[in-house]
């Protein structure tokens, strides 16, 4: 038995788990729909793929979700998972669930998946017959993402730096890049057994004033610890950043890059995949504005090329939004997508080569660490600041970077802290700004450029 089986055992045999069959998993995946595989749909697709998010706690509330969803026409079906499973605190989403079933009330913010088992999952997605995407936030994803391959989930959103740098203070990023090691090797084998699990990285991380380098770096850095463990199919992606020259810039960069760094190691045969998602800050109240800003990110995502958008709704700043709020944007961004035709993209010369020598500088320091693994070349680059998230809340982030908007509300970089950026793109950057300020009209308006949309 191999070391990644002994160590599946072990993980799959919690007191919180139902028996796990691996032969009847296996089964299972070799003669799945191929309308179940996002990979499928993006290897025929002649449209961008509309997916929003949305998940709830017991089975007949995400069944009546999916319900909305696929009367609104969507392409890929979300389940969002809960907080305690996220923090793989079962025994509290166990007791949870109990409670929302018997109280007819919501006392969970998701899906609890491991508590619902794969074997009741997989009746909901195999009815679709849909792609459906796990979002989750977990650092320590291995039991979930095992239930959700054995539920037909088929794609596989997140990674030891996003989703843990943006969501956690004190859980270790070396144990987050460990586990996450499994979850690529889980996800490479059963690819190999119809067609491939999907991988999708977590552009937007803080939602807050964060760089275009940055991004792109994490992103590029996640799609390779992925490639190397044997992930045929990987999706990178990035948020609406405020300015629609910088994320179409920010687009033809990464698409670029991806491919480039996916050959330097071997991997040109992945497919790779560009996500935008819409606005990840802080939302409009009035829910007509929200849906002028939900509008204007399916323009752009168009212009930027994507292979997908995630959406969010007009009730983005109210709290949970409705399954009736959801499938609206659905529907919405349908439309929107359906009648932009002939949208000319430009792309800004200047921006794109600055942008990309930020890029390689960050990724040739990332790789010239002495450390003999990529893993543990990315968590020194973390640990010295080489790779600096603003506003991430985890103990190893150095938040020394400090990030501000122009006048045509780019993000610029005015102190770069240990980021390697070049000079040249240093002084550039800074150039934009009004720096003349003084300091506490700095801070000022920081703060308002993290509320920018509201």
């Amino acid at each position: 038995m191999s070391l990644l089986q002994e160590e599946r055992e072990i993980i799959l045999s919690n007191e919180y788990v139902d028996s796990f069959d691996f032969a009847e998993v296996e089964e299972f995946v070799r003669g799945a729909s191929k309308e179940l595989f996002i990979s499928h749909h993006f290897a025929k697709a002649q449209k961008m793929l509309v997916q929003p998010r949305g998940g709830f706690p017991t089975y007949k509330q995400q069944y009546a979700l999916y319900e909305f969803f696929v009367d609104a026409n969507v392409d890929v079906l979300p389940l969002t998972i809960d907080s305690n499973t996220r923090l793989n605190d079962y025994a509290t989403a166990k007791k949870m669930l109990r409670l929302s079933e018997e109280n007819d009330m919501d006392m969970l913010n998701g899906y609890p998946l491991v508590t619902h088992g794969y074997r009741t999952t997989r009746k909901m997605i195999t009815h679709f017959d849909k792609p459906v995407s796990l979002r989750h936030g977990t650092p320590d994803a291995r039991l979930l993402i095992e239930t959700a391959i054995a539920s037909g989930i088929f794609e596989i959103e997140g990674g030891p730096i996003t989703y843990l740098l943006p969501y956690s203070k004190n859980f270790p990023l070396d144990k987050a890049f460990l586990y996450w090691k499994y979850v690529e090797r889980v996800c490479a084998n059963y690819s190999q057994l119809n067609e491939p699990i999907n991988r999708e990285s977590f552009g937007p991380l803080t939602a807050t004033l964060v760089p275009p380098s940055i991004t792109i770096v994490i992103q590029l850095l996640e799609m390779l610890l992925a490639l190397e463990e044997g992930v045929k199919s990987f999706s990178v992606s990035f948020a609406q950043q405020g300015s629609m020259n910088q994320d179409i810039v920010t687009g033809a960069v990464i698409k670029k890059l991806a491919k480039h760094y996916a050959e330097e190691i071997g991997c040109g045969d992945a497919a790779i995949h560009l996500v935008y998602h819409q606005w990840m800050g802080a939302f409009p109240m009035n829910p007509d504005y929200a849906d002028q800003l939900i509008n204007l990110a399916t323009v752009i995502a168009r212009m930027v090329g994507a292979d997908k958008i995630i959406t969010k709704t007009r009730q983005e700043a109210a709290g949970i939004p409705t399954k009736e709020a959801n499938a609206k944007t659905v529907a919405d961004t349908q439309y929107t997508l359906r009648i932009l035709n002939g949208l000319p993209t430009v792309v800004d010369e200047e921006e794109e080569e600055i942008l990309t020598l930020e890029v390689m500088a960050i990724m040739e320091a990332v790789f010239n660490d002495p450390a003999d693994t990529l893993w543990r070349k990315v968590f020194n680059s973390i640990k010295n600041g080489v790779i600096d998230v603003p506003f991430s809340p985890h103990i190893i982030n150095k938040n020394d970077m400090i990030t501000i908007r122009d006048a045509n509300k780019n993000i610029r970089i005015i102190e770069r802290g240990n980021v390697p950026i070049p000079d040249r793109c240093y002084e550039y950057e800074r150039a934009q700004c009004d720096l003349s300020k003084d300091t506490t009209s700095i801070v000022n308006d920081i703060i308002h450029d993290i509320g920018i949309m509201q």
